[in-house]
């Protein structure tokens, strides 16, 4: 992640406004939007953006929660910056922001986010860790399908989802790449629409308008992190 990279202003956009526009209401529909509160445990979801275990800190300095799941191995997208794995670097961070160490566990092999939920619901059974709710932490456009996909796997919890609260011209100055933002927030809507096909997730309902925005987007090329198969 390229933290302090500015994003260009309205006149040195790589992108035109539609497209903006476009963008920032698939960025609205990925977020669940859940009134943070306590539960059981959180899991935080492995991925490229370290902002994610930054948030995970502060909501476990906050009280939300006793017990914090860093949860990932690698991707072609995340082996360059985090070596030993997501999971395993995420953890040294929040480590450095003062979560103590008996507070967190390690699940460094999942490779997605079916794995993520699944592997972390065994990393805390094997711990003795009683879960009957669990706070989703994710980047900001991955909750909706993380939702999707826990309610699938693990139907039994309750499910809070939970991100760095903000928006999507701020979010995309903390990443310094609007068409890398853009083209990930579109895979993962592709994804919120077929998982529930193969039974990865459960069904979420697409807007109309966020429909044509995607498909407009998918028009114009911003296309790099859709499904392969």
């Amino acid at each position: 992640m390229n933290q302090g990279v500015p994003v260009p202003d309205r006149e040195h956009r790589m992108i035109a406004d539609a497209q903006w526009n476009d963008a920032e209401l698939i960025w609205n529909f990925h977020q669940m939007r859940h009134e943070p509160r306590p539960c059981s445990v959180a899991i935080c979801l492995g991925s490229h953006d370290l902002g994610a275990a930054t948030f995970a800190a502060r909501q476990y300095h906050a009280g939300l929660f006793p017990t914090l799941v860093f949860s990932g191995g690698n991707s072609p997208t995340t082996a360059p910056l985090y070596p030993r794995g997501e999971a395993v670097h995420f953890r040294e961070h929040a480590l450095g922001l003062g979560v103590p160490v008996d507070a967190i566990l390690l699940e460094p092999k999942a490779a997605n986010t079916g794995q993520n939920i699944t592997f972390s619901r065994e990393v805390l059974r094997k711990a003795g860790v009683e879960v009957d709710s669990v706070m989703l932490i994710a980047m900001p456009y991955m909750e909706r399908r993380a939702y999707a996909t826990c309610r699938k796997v693990w139907p039994e919890v309750e499910v809070v989802c939970a991100s760095d609260p903000l928006d999507f011209a701020d979010y995309v100055k903390t990443i310094g790449d609007e068409k890398l933002v853009i083209d990930t927030m579109v895979g993962d809507l592709q994804r919120v629409i077929e998982y529930p096909k193969s039974d990865f997730a459960i069904e979420q309902e697409v807007p109309d308008d966020v429909l044509a925005a995607y498909e407009r987007l998918l028009r114009s090329g911003f296309d790099s992190r859709l499904l392969t198969s």
